[in-house]
């Protein structure tokens, strides 16, 4: 993906995130780039694959979508409009003079 500065200049995104990928991010989470936990001298201690697998072990899965499995029964139904009765002109309503 190949980007055209204001200036006029290419810029290879992908390339760059490539390259910069096992540098530290900057923050106080102890990560790389690329999302891997590092630890003292930024050692890898866990990668980012084990990380997500971890998260997705324990998280709850969510319920089933029961309107995909049968579209027909969970249509909502259509409500008919409502009938407004006429106003009538009270004195209320009517500006003063």
């Amino acid at each position: 993906m190949t980007y055209r500065t204001m200036q006029g200049r290419e810029i290879d995104l992908e390339k760059l995130m490539r390259q910069q990928e096992l540098s530290p991010a900057i923050g106080n989470m102890k990560v790389n780039a690329r999302g891997d936990e590092l630890g003292p001298g930024g050692r890898i201690i866990r990668k980012r694959e084990e990380i997500v697998g971890e998260y997705y072990e324990h998280v709850p899965k969510s319920p089933p979508n029961r309107a995909a499995a049968n579209p027909v029964a969970e249509a909502p139904q259509a409500k008919p409009p409502k009938q407004e009765t006429p106003t009538t002109n009270t004195r209320k309503n009517q500006p003063e003079v």
